[in-house]
Order: structure tokens, then C-alpha cells, then sequence
């Protein structure tokens, strides 16, 4: 993300998923404590980055130093790559980037969440096979649960196989 004066941000969040399929939407949840807070409610945007193994320790970092004191794409050595629709820049290390505009923002509790339109999707080249399907278990991405970083990316199944007919 990106504050009103251009100076970025990254933020780790645990709370986050797909909404809405058309119009395409997400959602991610933010304690209002939090340094990005204000700047989420001030610009209304922001750009989601997946993560990946090569990157669970700056994802880690982004989440536990607060951009108030640390330049994290600096401290991380991450590249800063402009949007083609918000001002918040995209991780060029991310395998994908969704360009999103908050929608809606519902107080919640310990976490508001911000509902967001996606406005744009942008996938690693290096993912793609020669069909043009994309390939995220080959980027290797985590998850977060509990306070733990898990790598995942095993295929279990695909859409219907529990009743497909063999």
C-alpha cells in the first residue's frame, strides 16, 4: 500500500480471501491499531501479494516490524513495481498481484474488514505453462495458521472429483 504522500508499505495479513467471483472481490481484515489502517481507510486501495517459501522470512518481518520505523521493501530487498490501477506498489517477487479498491469497510471487532473490488491481476511469466494455465504450486506458496508458516502445494483433488464416475 501506499500512503496520500506515495511512501509505501507492506503489511502481513492472516485474514484475508476471496469474496465474489463476478464482480471479482476479497476481502482482508486489519486490527485498527495497526500503522496501515489509516492509510487503508485514507486511500481505499491496496495491492495483494502472494507469498511464497523463498519468501516466509519477509513475509514474517513485514508482519512483525511496523512501517512507522522501517522502510521494509529496503530492509527485505524486495522490488517496489508500479500498479496499473492504484498507487500501492506490487512485490516483484510476488508470483501474483491483485490490484484492489475497498468497496465496503465493516467493523467487526478486534479486526474491521475491508471488502475490495479486484481490479487487476498480474502473474509471474515463469508460472505459466505453454497453455496459459498458471502454475502456483511450482512458486511454492505458504500459509499462515496459528503462528506458523506452512508450505502447502500438493494437489489433492480437482473441481468434482469427489463424484466423479471413474
Amino acid at each position: 500500500m501506499a500512503d496520500r504522500e506515495g511512501r509505501s508499505n507492506i503489511i502481513t495479513i492472516a485474514w484475508a480471501g476471496t469474496v465474489c467471483t463476478n464482480p471479482p472481490m476479497v476481502s482482508i481484515s486489519v486490527r485498527p491499531e495497526r500503522y496501515s489502517y489509516p492509510i487503508l481507510k485514507e486511500t481505499g486501495e491496496f495491492v495483494i501479494n502472494l507469498t511464497t517459501k523463498e519468501l516466509a522470512f519477509a513475509t514474517d518481518y513485514c508482519g512483525v516490524k511496523s512501517g512507522r520505523d522501517v522502510d521494509k521493501f529496503k530492509e527485505m530487498n524486495l522490488t517496489p513495481v508500479p500498479a496499473t490501477h492504484v498507487k500501492a506498489p506490487m512485490i516483484g517477487e510476488s508470483p501474483v498481484c491483485m490490484e484492489c479498491r475497498v468497496t465496503q469497510v465493516l467493523p467487526l471487532g478486534s479486526h474491521d474488514m475491508f471488502l475490495a473490488e479486484v481490479l487487476a491481476v498480474h502473474a509471474d511469466e515463469k508460472y505459466m505453462d505453454e497453455k496459459r494455465k498458471f502454475h502456483l504450486e511450482n512458486a511454492e506458496p505458504i500459509v499462515y495458521s496459528h503462528g506458523a508458516y506452512l508450505a502447502c502445494g500438493e494437489q489433492l483433488g480437482t473441481f468434482g472429483y469427489s463424484v466423479k464416475k471413474n
